[in-house]
């Protein structure tokens, strides 16, 4: 698929039109293209926007994006951020455009939205063996020269069912052995003699090509900076002793993936460390939290707490919602709740308040989300907190990938609440 069908695809966007299917939109807009509204510049919070609504900070975003982009250049990583994150094509293309190699993807579906937005350069973190997923790769392959596909492979059936998939296939499906983080992590082999024996596998497979090996350093057990890092060594160790076997011989890169979003200066540094091969070495950092960063998990996991000097993330979502109800001193209900906020990892964090009067925003003090039902969260409310029925309060959520996909369309507003554009997520 050629680069400007996906540049073809991501201007359609701006052309659907706003309707019913999108939370917290005005109702007003209804008829109007994406394009339209977001050529109006409406205010968040007087631009008839209805409540709950979820927005982006503008210059929050771009921050992240530009810092990420930084720490990949002066570590010396190639980075294709997980775009499972997001499923935002706009986004993907931001990333790309600030220097992402590619966009790292979880399952077909994925791959098959970052298709039709024109991502080029997939790494498919799974071992694929969907057969009709894998004929449709296969026939993407033989269309786009162009398009580079990598996935992982951790068994040897895998590798079989792959191989029965793909006959006929004109170029190899690029793949890597995923390395285990530990015995009881989620996906991955196990031992370095399994390693051997799925590689054999690969090279018996005449669909199939090694070109490396990765693996997810978030999931080794019982995490910290010194397990993890002998568990990256275990990697690039992997990798060498591949190598010096001449495993990597029909390729002319070596692939050597890891990262996710709390770990990513230990994958720098042991990264660095890799001896000369054979071959040049891709070195592919995966993170994609940062995109959006959050005031929750990630805020207290994220690497620039350890690095501060590499600079911070900022996180860019909030979620706005009208208080509806104010019961007893003690208690209020706004109307947002588990179907528009994030709530696996944390619950959402009280941050602002917007007093239904038009006065001036003022921090949340005295307030805490103590619970979500499907469409209230519940607040407590101590004595120094001033909150009406009425009020918009403002949240900040904890793990972005539960947030991304609850929103089909996501306004991105400036500072002064100026709606900038629309993000489309497709989950």
């Amino acid at each position: 698929m050629a680069l400007d069908t996906g540049t073809e695809a991501l201007a359609r966007l701006a052309e659907e039109h706003v309707d019913h299917r999108f939370k917290g939109l005005p109702p007003d807009a209804a008829g109007l293209t994406v394009a339209e509204l977001a050529a109006q510049r409406r205010n968040l919070f007087t631009g008839g926007f209805t409540t709950p609504v979820l927005a982006l900070s503008a210059e929050r975003l771009e921050h992240n994006l530009r810092l990420m982009e930084t720490y990949t250049a002066r570590h010396g990583l190639a980075f294709a951020p997980h775009g499972k994150t997001s499923m935002a094509p706009q986004l993907f293309h931001r990333q790309i455009e600030h220097g992402a190699w590619g966009i790292t993807l979880a399952v077909p579906h994925q791959v098959r939205v970052a298709r039709a937005y024109g991502v080029q350069r997939v790494f498919l973190a799974n071992e694929l063996v969907d057969a009709a997923a894998l004929r449709w790769i296969a026939a993407e392959l033989d269309a786009d020269p162009d398009f580079r596909f990598v996935c992982y492979v951790d068994s040897v059936r895998g590798a079989e069912l792959m191989d029965a998939a793909l006959a006929g296939l004109s170029r190899p499906l690029d793949v890597v052995v995923e390395l285990a983080a530990g015995e009881d992590a989620r996906t991955g082999v196990r031992t370095e003699a399994e390693c051997a024996a799925v590689a054999d596998a690969v090279t018996a497979a005449a669909s199939l090509r090694l070109v490396g090996v990765a693996g997810y350093e978030g999931e080794v057990p019982d995490a910290g900076p010194e397990k993890v890092r002998a568990w990256l060594r275990r990697l690039v160790a992997l990798a060498v002793g591949l190598d010096k076997e001449g495993r990597f011989a029909d390729t002319d890169e070596i692939v050597l993936s890891a990262g996710g979003s709390a770990w990513f200066d230990a994958v720098a540094d042991v990264f660095a460390e890799v001896p000369e091969l054979s071959l040049p070495v891709l070195k592919l950092l995966r993170s994609g939290a940062y995109v959006s960063h959050d005031d929750g998990h990630y805020r207290e996991l994220t690497p620039f707490n350890r690095v501060p000097a590499e600079g911070a993330l900022e996180p860019a979502f909030r979620l706005w919602s009208q208080v509806v109800s104010r019961p007893s001193p003690t208690q209020a209900f706004t109307n947002a709740g588990k179907r528009d906020a994030a709530y696996d990892l944390h619950l959402p964090f009280a941050q602002v308040v917007r007093p239904a009067s038009g006065g001036p925003e003022r921090p949340a003090t005295g307030i805490t989300v103590t619970a979500l039902s499907d469409q209230h969260a519940w607040l407590r409310t101590a004595p120094e907190a001033e909150l009406e029925v009425g009020d918009w309060v403002g949240t900040g959520l904890s793990h972005p990938c539960t947030s991304f996909d609850k929103w089909q369309l996501i306004p991105v507003a400036e500072a002064d609440g100026t709606v900038v554009d629309y993000i489309r997520t497709f989950f």
